[in-house]
């Protein structure tokens, strides 16, 4: 009876892990995507304001972009290697 209540435990613990790393992949694309919005609407309100430093303005959103965009998809991949361990 002991064995059968180990193995339903470690069912349960698996089937945790991967609700946890389903929720925590899906909140690192949303925070990314908002992250990513909020450059963007900053960008483009400073453009507005300033149209002679465009060009600066535009490669510094594109550099936040991408270090933003990186730290979601190293989320995502962690949260892979948690549900395929």
């Amino acid at each position: 009876m002991s064995t059968l209540l180990v193995l339903l435990q470690a069912a349960a613990s698996i089937a945790w892990g991967y609700l946890g790393a389903g929720i925590g992949a899906g909140l690192a694309t949303i925070g990314a995507g908002i992250g990513i919005g909020k450059i963007g609407g900053g960008a483009m309100e400073g453009i507005a304001r300033q149209p002679e430093a465009a060009g600066t303005i535009r490669s510094t959103m594109i550099i936040a972009a991408a270090l933003v965009e990186g730290v979601a998809f190293f989320a995502v991949v962690i949260c892979l290697l948690v549900v395929l361990k």
